[in-house]
C-alpha cells in the first residue's frame, strides 16, 4: 500500500506541538550566547529528543528563508550537517517528500548519511511558521551505498515572531534522529548538543549576511 506522507506529515507536526506545549523532563546540556539545548528520552525510538531554543537576531522572514526546506534554498549552504537536499516528490502545496545528505562528522567518527523524510510545512495564525518532518521510504530513494541510512524521528523547527520586536525571532527546534549504523552513544551523545549549537552559531552568521 501506498504510505500515506500527507496523515505522517500531519502527525509529525501534531507531536512537535506537544512538545513546544510540554515542558516536562527537559534536561539542559548546553548553553552558549545562540542557544539552549536540552534533551529527554524519545518516546519514539532507543535515543533522545533534542530541543533548541534561542533568539535569531532576524526577521521571522528572514529566518525562515534560510531554514525552509526546499529544493535550492538557501540550508545547504550555511547548515554544515546538511550536503545536499532534494525534493524527490511533491506531494502538495505544503508537503514533500525529501532526501537529505549530511558529510561525515565529528571528526570522520560519523561517516555520510542519509534521511528520507516527508516534510509539512505550516502557517499559524500568529505568524509562526512550522517545518515538520518524519522518516518515510519512498521508492525513488533506495537505500545508497555510500551513506549510512538514518531515520529521523518528529523533528522540525517553530520560527516564532515576538509581538512588538520584528527584528528578532524565537526559534525553537526539536532534533530526533537515529543516526543508524554502529556508533557508540556516547558519541551520539555529544554530537548533537555540539550540533545543535552550530546550527544556531551558523544561521545566525547566515541572517546577517543574507541582511548585509
Amino acid at each position: 500500500p501506498a504510505m500515506d506522507y500527507a496523515g505522517l506529515a500531519e502527525a509529525a507536526a501534531q507531536k512537535l506541538g506537544l512538545y513546544r506545549r510540554d515542558p516536562g523532563g527537559w534536561r539542559g546540556c548546553r548553553h552558549t550566547r545562540e542557544v539552549s539545548v536540552s534533551w529527554r528520552p524519545s518516546a519514539e525510538f532507543a535515543g533522545n529528543v533534542y530541543r533548541g531554543e534561542g533568539i535569531v537576531p532576524a526577521s521571522p522572514q528572514d529566518v525562515w528563508e534560510c531554514i525552509k526546506p526546499v529544493a535550492g534554498g538557501l540550508r545547504t549552504r550555511w547548515d554544515q550537517n546538511v550536503k545536499d537536499f532534494e525534493v524527490v516528490e511533491a506531494v502538495s502545496d505544503t508537503v514533500s517528500v525529501c532526501r537529505t545528505t549530511t558529510p561525515s562528522a565529528f571528526m570522520r567518527i560519523i561517516s555520510p548519511r542519509e534521511f528520507v523524510d516527508v516534510v509539512l510545512i505550516k502557517q499559524y495564525e500568529d505568524g509562526t511558521m512550522l517545518s515538520a518532518a518524519t522518516n518515510v521510504e519512498h521508492p525513488l530513494c533506495l537505500p545508497q551505498p555510500d551513506f549510512v541510512r538514518g531515520f529521523n524521528y518528529p523533528c522540525g523547527c517553530f520560527c516564532i515572531p515576538l509581538p512588538g520586536e520584528p527584528d528578532r525571532t524565537q526559534l525553537l527546534s526539536f532534533f530526533q534522529t537515529d543516526l543508524g549504523g554502529y556508533l557508540p552513544q556516547t558519541v551520539v551523545d555529544s554530537f548533537f548538543p555540539t550540533s545543535i549549537a552550530g546550527f544556531y552559531s551558523n544561521l545566525t552568521k547566515a541572517v546577517k549576511t543574507l541582511k548585509a
